[in-house]
């Protein structure tokens, strides 16, 4: 489009506001970190989808506007399409992005997964905790750009193996 940003600044962009608002802002209390990261990703989405689509027409469906974020939007922001889009058809949609760019300089020293087990979180390690802290922030952009669209949703992610990750998003009725 017309302007951009280093890919470096972004990355460091993410690892800072996640370690501000998971380290220190809200050390304690890390549902409130992570609803404060997707709410900033929220709004970044909404931005984002204005000047995407603002010489566009209207999308008619839920599944062209899925597929512009598949298309369009991901490779606008992340330089390449999504991999992978899956659906139920009935308002369930699973985008999968194989080396997820803010997921690709992460890594997980499997042998601390056994030492940090947190009882607060039956089946997830405090490495598995802070790696997800990252995806709030796409999850909030995805949510803010189909919002802008008129779609109201919900989005949550999964990693499978890095950087290998899958957003799922719930379209409201």
């Amino acid at each position: 489009m017309g302007r951009e940003v280093a890919e470096s600044c972004v990355d460091t962009m993410l690892m800072e506001m996640v370690a501000m608002y998971s380290g220190r802002f809200y050390a304690n209390k890390p549902e409130l970190a992570a609803r404060r990261i997707e709410a900033i990703g929220y709004q970044v989405g909404h931005q984002l989808s204005e000047r995407y689509t603002m010489e566009r027409p209207r999308f008619s469906d839920h599944l062209e506007a899925i597929k512009f974020i598949c298309k369009d939007f991901w490779s606008e922001v992340f330089k390449k399409q999504i991999d992978n889009l899956k659906t139920n058809h009935r308002g369930t949609f699973v985008l999968q992005d194989n080396k997820f760019r803010w997921l690709s300089r992460v890594s997980i020293d499997p042998s601390s997964d056994k030492e940090t087990e947190d009882p607060s979180t039956p089946g997830e390690s405090k490495a598995a905790q802070a790696v997800s802290m990252y995806l709030y922030f796409p999850c909030g952009i995805i949510r803010g750009v189909l919002s802008n669209l008129g779609i109201p949703c919900a989005v949550s992610a999964d990693i499978s193996s890095l950087p290998t990750c899958s957003f799922v998003i719930r379209v409201k009725a």
